[in-house]
């Protein structure tokens, strides 16, 4: 070509030409992944949805017009109440400090905190959103999962303020890493968050945990003959149960839960016991079925209420108590409502 006439035509010809071809060859891939994504890997590209704003107002205003909405009457009391909250359904997310990307990005990125739950409690989270100052945005995730997002600067220091010194598990020790990253990333001076020690008794702490963690179970054995294939008759039963559960260690600091929960079975007058889930891991769990331990539950929702939807089962779970104090349940009638109340669980 060098001694070909006019060879430099042939040449930005054949340039133009491989261009050309690169960036259909190029195109044609791209289009092909976009549309393998959309069609196999939908679920996982639309996992974090916003919800708008005019379902969680409405969602609200429905929780308003059910609900007790002067539950919390102070903020010492709200503040208790998250903490039981964050320790059973939330957790706290930290970036690394001055690291390569919050640099090359120009901008400070901020921890979150995050709390998961059923989409059912819409109600209840916007109606915590609200108690806040609305503060945090909310995410779904698949058909069902909630997801509460505090991350901005401010509403994380308001949140830690109201939590501050009220955790009980080990999630306290990730609470005080978030205290240091906004010490050390905001020039901050916030102390260290001690462990609260007080008695269960004085405060809606329990209440927060138990709406992420408890389960209020009703239990109705109907009466069966001797048959052929069952030698003794079952006596008709009715039972009331409170359960439960937590993992042995905590995830996030792979601390034992053991002490706490041994202090939780203290409190409930109840025996600690571990057993394996269907992932083999060792779960601790304390549960109580005696009429005087229910009892003492019942005064402590009623004074401490739950706000969620674990407050549909605790209340169908208090109508069977005193139906078994009245000895309601040995009744005909009685019998056919408690099995109601079990259909519209």
């Amino acid at each position: 070509m060098h001694l070909f006439s006019n060879s430099y035509i042939v040449f930005y010809l054949s340039l133009i030409t491989l261009v050309a071809s690169m960036a259909f060859w190029f195109r044609d891939i791209i289009a092909e992944g976009k549309l393998k994504l959309n069609n196999t890997l939908n679920y996982y590209l639309n996992i974090a949805q916003k919800i708008p704003s005019i379902h969680l107002e409405e969602a609200l205003y429905t929780y308003r017009n059910k609900n007790n909405t002067t539950v919390f009457t102070n903020n010492n009391n709200l503040g208790y109440y998250l903490a039981g909250l964050l320790e059973g359904d939330g957790s706290i997310s930290l970036p690394s400090l001055g690291g390569a990307c919050a640099s090359s990005l120009n901008r400070v990125l901020n921890p979150r905190i995050v709390f998961t739950s059923h989409i059912n409690n819409i109600g209840m989270y916007s109606f915590i959103q609200s108690e806040l100052g609305n503060i945090g945005r909310f995410q779904k995730s698949g058909e069902n999962i909630l997801r509460y997002i505090i991350g901005d600067k401010e509403s994380i220091i308001l949140f830690i303020n109201l939590v501050h010194g009220k955790l009980r598990t080990p999630k306290n020790q990730r609470f005080n890493d978030l205290i240091n990253f906004m010490n050390n990333k905001y020039d901050l001076n916030i102390s260290e968050s001690l462990l609260d020690n007080s008695s269960f008794t004085d405060n809606s702490w329990f209440s927060g945990f138990s709406e992420a963690d408890g389960h209020f179970g009703i239990k109705y054995v109907e009466s069966k003959p001797k048959s052929e294939t069952r030698k003794r008759s079952v006596s008709e039963n009715i039972s009331l149960k409170f359960r439960l559960d937590q993992r042995l260690y905590d995830k996030a600091t792979s601390t034992s839960m053991k002490p706490f929960m041994e202090n939780l079975a203290l409190f409930l007058n109840a025996n600690l016991k571990t057993y394996k889930n269907n992932t083999n891991s060792e779960v601790l769990s304390v549960s109580i079925q005696s009429i005087n331990n229910v009892s003492f539950l019942i005064d402590y929702f009623n004074k401490f209420p739950l706000i969620g939807d674990k407050l549909t089962d605790f209340k169908k779970w208090e109508i069977v108590y005193n139906m078994i104090l009245l000895k309601q349940h040995l009744t005909e009638q009685g019998r056919l409502k408690i099995k109601n109340l079990l259909v519209k669980s």
